[in-house]
């Protein structure tokens, strides 16, 4: 039976936490941190929103006054949030963002205990993925074994549903406990997306644990995954196929903070494939076209680079008319 629905939601499961940015200090005065909305998939939430996209977040937020302001900021972008669920047996997570003078940051997390990290398998809904073009996910949301299991499920039930799977590696090593091995949770994760985006030391992490490059590939296409992607910061975007290989040029900014810069890049690069009229049976055939893979990395590459030009997460999201804007007078 044709599928008549109109699939074009995307979904992003996974934390939303509240980012306490370092500003620089006055002569004299103490340092001072700002509150911003953030979390990784909450943030692509808000990208795809910014963009004018259908964008969902499911989640569990804190029953206190942060998850108040994160409920209310991805409203306020006009992210879909019927499916996210909320939990007095733990707060909202917090991360402290400190920035070196390139706008790099560095994180200090106050998590666990989080209230993220309690969703579980039974608080999915499936009227969450009943339109849903692609899901969305990160590796923070595998720190625990039984969130781990919840993130892997969902990223099986969007498929069933008929969805892509987006995965963001986003590996922030202080979220897990010391001296266990995150890799096999990670790589059981990659197994289920479709799309997968790595910073280079993500790239390089799971090099390290394949033994080679072309090992680290050959284990990633045994899975899901049909486009891995690799960006290194203002170096070019190198995109990886089961039948080819490129680059795309990234756009160069004067950057003041990184925060979000990924989140948008994987939020435009998403949006784009859905107003493109992408779809998980038709993914193949685009992915076959490398002239449609360039365009929709420089999408994703403008939105990052827009971001990294402002401070905060949800706060630093390009809307399409900045996109539009950069992607026009740039050659």
């Amino acid at each position: 039976m044709t599928d008549t629905v109109k699939r074009d939601a995307i979904v992003c499961f996974g934390e939303a936490l509240i980012d306490f940015l370092a500003l620089p200090a006055l002569v004299g005065q103490p340092r001072h941190f700002v509150e911003f909305a953030g979390g990784a998939p909450a943030n692509v939430s808000a990208a795809v929103a910014r963009l004018g996209g259908n964008a969902r977040f499911v989640g569990m937020l804190g029953v206190d006054m942060f998850g108040e302001f994160l409920m209310s900021q991805l409203r306020a972008f006009g992210v879909d949030t019927r499916f996210a669920v909320h939990t007095g047996e733990a707060r909202t997570a917090l991360a402290f963002v400190s920035l070196d003078e390139e706008g790099e940051r560095s994180f200090s997390f106050y998590r666990p205990p989080a209230a993220d990290l309690l969703f579980r398998v039974e608080h999915f809904r499936s009227e969450a993925f009943a339109d849903a073009a692609v899901m969305h996910v990160c590796s923070n949301s595998l720190t625990e074994a039984d969130i781990a299991q919840t993130t892997v499920a969902g990223m099986r039930m969007a498929r069933e549903h008929g969805a892509l799977v987006s995965m963001d590696l986003n590996l922030r090593p202080s979220l897990w406990p010391e001296g266990f091995d995150a890799a096999p949770r990670l790589w059981e994760a990659l197994a289920e997306a479709d799309i997968i985006k790595l910073c280079r030391s993500e790239a390089d992490f799971l090099i390290r644990r394949a033994g080679h490059h072309n090992a680290m590939l050959q284990r990633l296409w045994q899975g899901q995954a049909r486009l891995v992607l690799i960006t290194d910061g203002g170096k070019p975007i190198r995109w990886h196929t089961r039948a080819g290989v490129g680059e795309v040029p990234a756009f160069r900014v004067p950057v003041v903070d990184t925060t979000a810069a990924g989140d948008a890049f994987v939020g435009a690069l998403l949006q784009r494939l859905v107003t493109r009229g992408v779809t998980a049976d038709g993914f193949d055939a685009w992915l076959a076209d490398e002239s449609a893979i360039a365009d929709a990395l420089r999408h994703a590459a403008a939105g990052g680079a827009l971001a990294a030009t402002k401070h905060g997460a949800f706060a630093a999201m390009p809307s399409d008319e900045d996109l539009e804007t950069l992607l026009r007078t740039t050659p």
